[in-house]
């Protein structure tokens, strides 16, 4: 079987969506016909320093003439053509969404990453995407032939269904604490509709982005609602099955996604979902299995959230179409043999 070289930055176990696409992809490759291996990369990504650069060139270099690599987006986006370009490699990228589309970043910065991706990418040989809604940015903002893009949606395991959490209603929200996933506007939202019973699990990292944490907690007190809303940290395996087993609602209120691979999952468990017409979300969630607003509105995002806990039809509706979509969903095996077309396609251009 080939190799493919993984070049991934940080740690792996990240429980992150894009950390966690690239270790069910290295798991299902075998199967689609490629053996993987890890490439590991700093951290630092996608700020590395002078000397990171240096570590990568240097792991480049000391690959086998011709071999495959594919980059993770994290770290691709942010490569000078200088650190790639002149390889006996053939490169293949992974984009989950531009790097200058991140939220909340500074103006410079955006700036910056919109030069560097769009010059790393003419260099790779192929591009692989999890979402058409990235596959059109990229040829449409970036100027990558639409030829060489390639789209792996996300993977989805099957699941049990919701059973909902009782008396008072849970709403449940997984994602990082970062601005891009806007729990400032989902707090604002929930102190909107305080007069109702609801209780609020927001699972995510809190060290990712300790500012957005601290600027979260604020928030959840000038509201006054610690006894009702809770910044529940990581979770992953049993303990995240079984939250979204609890759950009533999946409202998540991002500015921007590349896909969302957590919205498929409340699919896959048969929750109603509020969510914001974001990037890639408005293919993800279906119409019928979801409301969907315009992002940083507040009002119309507590008017979602107070129609799904106060019209129960409406819930049950939302919440059966979810579970039928949530049955016809790619499995990480279909994922495997999208990058594996891709991956396959690189072998017939010289190095």
């Amino acid at each position: 079987m080939p190799e493919v070289w993984f070049a991934i930055p940080g740690d792996p176990e990240t429980l992150t969506g894009g950390y966690v696409y690239a270790r069910r992809l290295m798991e299902a490759l075998p199967a689609a016909g490629w053996t993987p291996r890890l490439l590991s990369w700093p951290g630092t990504f996608p700020h590395p320093g002078a000397e990171d650069l240096q570590s990568v060139r240097a792991s480049l270099e000391a690959l086998p003439p011709r071999a495959t690599v594919l980059i993770d987006g994290l770290a691709y986006g942010a490569l000078p053509t200088s650190v790639i370009d002149g390889l006996h490699v053939r490169i293949a990228a992974l984009v989950h969404h531009p790097l200058a589309r991140e939220s909340g970043i500074a103006a410079d910065d955006a700036a910056h990453f919109e030069k560097t991706e769009r010059a790393a990418l003419t260099l790779a040989r192929r591009v692989v995407v999890t979402s058409p809604v990235t596959a059109q940015t990229l040829v449409q903002e970036f100027s990558v032939p639409r030829e060489k893009i390639h789209v792996a949606l996300p993977g989805t395991e099957r699941a049990h269904r919701a059973r909902g959490g009782g008396d008072v209603p849970l709403i449940l929200t997984v994602g990082t604490l970062t601005p891009r996933k806007g729990h400032d506007v989902l707090i604002a939202a929930l102190a909107e509709v305080a007069d109702l019973p609801w209780k609020s699990q927001i699972v995510g990292s809190k060290e990712r982005d300790l500012a957005t944490t601290a600027l979260l907690r604020k928030l959840i007190e000038h509201h006054n609602l610690e006894r009702r809303v809770t910044l529940a940290g990581e979770m992953s395996g049993g303990a995240l099955r079984e939250i979204y087993g609890r759950a009533d609602i999946f409202a998540l209120a991002s500015r921007y996604e590349g896909y969302g691979m957590v919205f498929a999952e409340a699919l896959a468990h048969g929750l109603p979902i509020a969510a914001c017409a974001a990037g890639a979300v408005i293919d993800t969630v279906p119409g019928d299995a979801g409301v969907l607003t315009p992002p940083d509105d507040v009002r119309a995002f507590a008017d979602t959230l107070r129609r799904m806990l106060t019209d129960s039809t409406l819930r049950v509706s939302l919440a059966d179409a979810a579970w039928r979509h949530g049955q016809a969903l790619p499995q990480w095996s279909d994922t495997a043999r999208a990058v594996a077309g891709a991956l396959n396609l690189t072998l017939e251009a010289a190095a």
